[in-house]
C-alpha cells in the first residue's frame, strides 16, 4: 500500500528494470486529500490503472482516456501517458508482462467485473517475486484470462494534432462552459466553417458536436466522482439546465449520474 508519491514511482521504476519472471505484478496507492498527479511517462510492461475509488483520467498521445470507480485504463507497453487521480483516489496499478495476456493494442478503459477486482486486489498482497509459490502463479494467470475478457468502454476523448485544432481543445479545457459555435471557432482559427468541420472529423473521427460533448462527460465523471453536486458540475460545463446536463450523461452511459455512481459504489462495498 502505497500513500507517498515518491516511493510508490520508485517501486514502479524498479519493476520496469526487473519484473522477477512475474506474469502480473499488483500495487495499490492512496492518493491523499488533494489531486495527484503523475508526469508523463512510459513502461516495459503493460499497464493496468484501476480505479477502486474516485476518479482517474489518463492523457495518452492519441487520446485522453475516462477511468471511472470500477473501471480501468490499459496501457500498452512503450505508450507515453500521464495519470491524474481525484483527491482521495484508491488506485491499483497492474504490470503485466506483455506476452502473457491477449489484451487491446492501444490504450482504452475496460470494464473490471467483481471477479477480476478481488483478483486485483489479492494480486496487490503479495510479493513481486512469487514464482515459486504455485498457488499465487495460478490466480495471476486466472487474473489474466479473465482480464483478457473485460468489455472496452468507449469513455475516451481523441486528441487534435493540428495547431489551430489544439487551440480550441486547449481553450475548451480550460473553460468548458464555452459555448461557441464551430462558426465562431472557424473566425477565432482564421478558417471556414465548413472546413474546420472536415478538418475535426479528419484529426479526431468524431464531429465538433461530438467530441465537445465527450470532453464534458470526461470533466463531469471526474467532478462527479469527488462528490461534487450534479448542479455545480453542470453549472460549471455551461448546461442551462441540470436536466439538459442529465439527458446528456444518460445518452452517453446509458444512466443517469445519480444511478451510475450509486451502482459504482455499491461494487466499492
Amino acid at each position: 500500500m502505497f500513500n507517498d508519491k515518491s516511493s510508490l514511482l520508485e517501486t514502479i521504476n524498479q519493476l520496469d528494470h526487473g519484473h522477477h519472471g512475474s506474469p502480473v505484478i499488483a500495487l495499490r496507492e492512496n492518493v491523499k486529500d488533494k489531486q495527484s498527479e503523475v508526469p508523463i511517462h512510459q513502461h516495459t510492461m503493460g499497464q493496468l490503472v484501476f480505479a477502486l475509488k474516485g476518479g482517474v483520467t489518463c492523457q495518452l498521445p492519441q487520446s485522453t482516456v475516462i477511468v471511472p470507480p470500477q473501471c480501468a485504463v490499459w496501457i500498452p507497453k512503450g505508450v507515453l501517458h500521464r495519470v491524474n487521480a481525484t483527491a482521495n483516489a484508491q488506485i491499483c496499478y497492474l504490470f503485466v508482462r506483455p506476452d502473457m495476456a491477449s489484451l487491446p493494442q492501444s490504450g482504452c478503459t475496460l470494464s473490471i467485473s467483481p471477479l477480476v477486482r478481488e483478483l486485483i486486489l489479492d494480486m496487490s498482497e503479495q510479493p513481486h517475486n512469487y514464482s515459486d509459490d504455485l498457488s499465487v502463479v495460478r490466480k495471476a494467470l486466472v487474473l489474466l484470462e479473465e482480464l483478457g475478457k473485460m468489455p472496452i468502454e468507449h469513455l475516451s476523448l481523441p486528441n487534435p494534432d493540428d495547431p489551430r485544432l489544439k487551440r480550441i481543445a486547449k481553450e475548451l479545457f480550460d473553460n468548458p462552459a464555452d459555448r461557441r459555435t464551430l462558426a465562431e471557432w472557424g473566425m477565432a482559427v482564421a478558417m471556414s466553417e465548413r472546413s474546420l468541420a472536415r478538418l475535426f472529423k479528419q484529426e479526431t473521427g468524431i464531429t465538433f458536436g461530438r467530441w465537445r460533448q465527450q470532453l464534458h462527460l470526461i470533466i463531469a465523471m471526474h467532478q462527479l466522482s469527488e462528490d461534487y453536486p450534479v448542479q455545480r458540475v453542470a453549472d460549471y460545463l455551461g448546461y442551462q439546465s441540470v436536466t439538459a446536463f442529465i439527458t446528456m450523461f444518460k445518452k452517453s452511459v446509458g444512466k443517469p449520474p445519480a444511478q451510475y455512481f450509486a451502482k459504482l459504489k455499491q461494487s466499492e462495498s
